[in-house]
């Protein structure tokens, strides 16, 4: 994960573990029309969100990641 990219991927993850949220509310709240900012993709490579039958929540690896933020 990039040092530039980290932050906003560790938001992104905040914004799901607060509340699993349906896909399209995160793509709506995290789309970027710049391909230097993958942080969607980035988080999922990552393994810090998961997306299962359209609901986007925070792995146990990702909420450790916040925990270490």
């Amino acid at each position: 994960m990039s040092e530039t990219l980290r932050p906003l991927i560790l938001d992104l993850v905040a914004f799901v573990a607060e509340r699993p949220r349906p896909y399209a509310e995160v793509l709506d709240a995290w789309r970027t029309n710049c391909p230097r900012l993958t942080v969607w993709e980035d988080a999922v490579e990552a393994g810090l969100v998961t997306l299962h039958d359209g609901v986007v929540q925070a792995t146990d690896r990702g909420r450790d990641a916040l925990a270490r933020r």
